[in-house]
């Protein structure tokens, strides 16, 4: 079903580019299973790495993963702790995967704030994935779509006072610049699981003409099919930019 189901996406072409995720619901998938939060992390893990292979074998460029929020730091100390060990195992263990597969591993967000440990490991793994050409992996980590807006205001105006530009120079592109995302093309299709419906201040401006697709799967219930079938959905819209369909169609 899934070999011909890619088929599918494959020959109708028209393939985002680049999907980003909210990885929702390992909490409540731990709770509905009678086990303690953290093994819904765990469990996520294996999703996380089911979605990036799959996206890695039929030709998406970017991948980008909502996996800790500065918000998150907010939850119970214990969690948190939990996660930040998790995301060390879990990079140590998976860059040889992702190096075999030709993934280039990156971030977002301000990771100067995560533990050293799990910052070494992630820097680690950026540094031994940083000339591979297939799949970019996104880890938007520590990441708050506000604080990235703010600190690109305040660059901009930096370079106001100082001459190097005037006001009347900004622009999208300019202003574009100044974000995490610099390099990286606005995403084409946004997922979040877990049944929730809100962007959780995630890449607000980046997500201006992104299509949605929300499920209430939790996150680490979802895998490959689930991921096709977000794309099959997709596939099936037509993205018209501001402008009417006879302008799109035309």
């Amino acid at each position: 079903m899934n070999k011909s189901l890619r088929e599918k996406i494959v020959e109708q072409g028209n393939l985002p580019a680049h999907i980003a995720i909210i990885m929702d619901g390992n909490g409540r998938w731990a709770k509905a299973n009678n086990l303690p939060r953290v093994a819904g992390h765990v469990e996520g893990i294996n999703s996380v790495r089911e979605i990036v292979q799959v996206c890695g074998e039929i030709g998406v460029s970017y991948l980008t993963l909502y996996t800790f929020s500065n918000e998150n730091w907010k939850r119970p100390q214990k969690e948190v702790s939990a996660i930040m060990k998790l995301l060390l195992s879990t990079i140590k263990k998976e860059v040889g995967n992702l190096n075999k597969n030709n993934v280039r591993l990156s971030t977002i967000g301000n990771i100067n704030d995560l533990p050293d440990n799990s910052r070494q490991g992630i820097l680690e793994g950026i540094e031994v994935t940083k000339n591979n050409t297939g799949l970019n992996l996104i880890l938007a980590l520590n990441y708050s779509s506000r604080q990235e807006l703010l600190m690109a205001v305040q660059r901009i105006a930096d370079k106001i006072l100082s001459g190097e530009m005037n006001s009347n120079q900004i622009s999208e592109a300019i202003f574009s610049r100044e974000l995490y995302t610099v390099d990286i093309p606005d995403p084409d299709l946004l997922i979040r699981t877990g049944g929730e419906s809100r962007i959780s201040n995630f890449l607000l401006w980046q997500l201006a003409y992104t299509e949605f697709f929300l499920t209430d799967i939790h996150w680490p219930d979802f895998r490959e099919e689930d991921l096709l079938n977000s794309i099959v959905d997709y596939q099936g819209r037509q993205r018209r930019f501001g402008q009417i369909e006879e302008q799109v169609s035309a």
